[in-house]
C-alpha cells in the first residue's frame, strides 16, 4: 500500500444556519492507500458522516478537492458524479435501504440496472453477491421476510454488485446487535481483502475499528492518528480544523 487512491486537499463544509455559517470542518487533509481499510472514529455530530458524503461524491465541498487516481470528482457535473459513483464506489449504511416491495436478488441488481446492464447478465451478478455473502438460497425472499443481520448482508451484496473499488461504509453494523455486528464486520473484511477494495468505515465501535489498518479521529483540531485504536502509535498529527455541529 504505497499509492494514495483517494486524496482530499483543504476540505471544508459550510452548512447556513439561521444567517450564519456553521463550520462542520475546514482544511481537513486526507490520503486513503489503495487496498487499505481505514477506520473513521470521532464523537458524534463532529462530521464523519459529513465527510464520508464528501468522499462518495454525494455531496460537494464548500472549498476543497477530492481525487480518485488524481481524477478530481469534487468538480464534476452533477450526472458524471452519479455515474463515477455507480462504476466506483459501493455505499453500506447504518440503515440497509432495501426497497421492500422487491426481493434480495432484485434489490441487489440495482446499481446494475441503472447502469443499464442486462437484466440477465445483471441478476447473475448479483446473485454471485448474494452467494457471496451466504444469501443464494434467501435470493427470492422481500426485504420484510429478512432478519436485520440478513438484509444487511444483501445491503453488502448490492454495493458489490457493481464491482466498484472503493467501499465506503457509514456505521455498518450501528443497528444491530454486538453478535450480528461482528458477523458483519468479517464479512466486510473478508469482501475488502477478496475484492481488493480500498474501503473507508465510519464506526463509534473501537473494537471494530482496532481491527482495521488504520485509524483516523476527527477532533476540534482535525483528523488525527488514533494510536490507542490502530494505526502508527508514533504519527500522531492534525490536518485541518473543524468546529462540532
Amino acid at each position: 500500500m504505497n499509492e494514495a487512491y483517494i486524496r482530499a486537499r483543504d476540505l471544508t463544509k459550510i452548512y447556513q444556519s439561521g444567517g450564519s455559517d456553521l463550520v462542520v470542518f475546514s482544511g481537513l487533509e486526507l490520503d486513503v492507500e489503495r487496498g487499505e481499510m481505514l477506520a473513521l472514529v470521532g464523537e458524534s455530530g463532529c462530521g464523519k458522516s459529513t465527510l464520508l458524503h464528501l468522499l462518495g461524491g454525494l455531496d460537494r465541498p464548500s472549498r476543497g478537492t477530492i481525487y480518485y487516481e488524481g481524477r478530481e470528482i469534487s468538480g464534476l457535473a452533477d450526472s458524471e458524479r452519479a455515474d463515477f459513483r455507480n462504476r466506483e464506489i459501493g455505499f453500506v449504511w447504518q440503515t440497509h435501504y432495501l426497497l421492500p416491495e422487491f426481493t434480495a436478488l432484485e434489490n441487489a441488481m440495482m446499481p446494475l440496472l441503472i447502469r443499464g446492464v442486462a437484466h440477465q447478465a445483471a441478476a447473475a451478478e448479483a446473485l454471485a453477491r448474494l452467494d457471496e455473502v451466504e444469501l443464494g438460497r434467501r435470493s427470492g425472499h422481500r426485504a420484510g421476510e429478512l432478519s436485520g443481520g440478513e438484509q444487511q448482508r444483501v445491503a453488502l451484496a448490492r454495493a458489490l454488485a457493481g464491482n466498484p473499488r472503493a467501499l465506503l461504509a457509514d456505521e455498518p453494523t450501528g443497528n444491530l446487535d454486538f453478535r450480528t455486528g461482528e458477523m458483519i464486520f468479517q464479512l466486510l473484511a473478508k469482501l475488502h481483502r477478496s475484492h481488493s477494495l480500498t474501503s473507508v468505515i465510519v464506526t463509534h465501535n473501537p473494537y471494530f475499528a482496532r481491527r482495521c489498518d488504520r485509524v483516523l479521529n476527527l477532533q476540534r483540531e482535525g483528523l488525527v492518528t488514533d494510536g490507542a485504536a490502530g494505526g502508527n502509535p508514533g504519527n500522531s498529527h492534525p490536518t485541518g480544523s473543524g468546529e462540532y455541529l
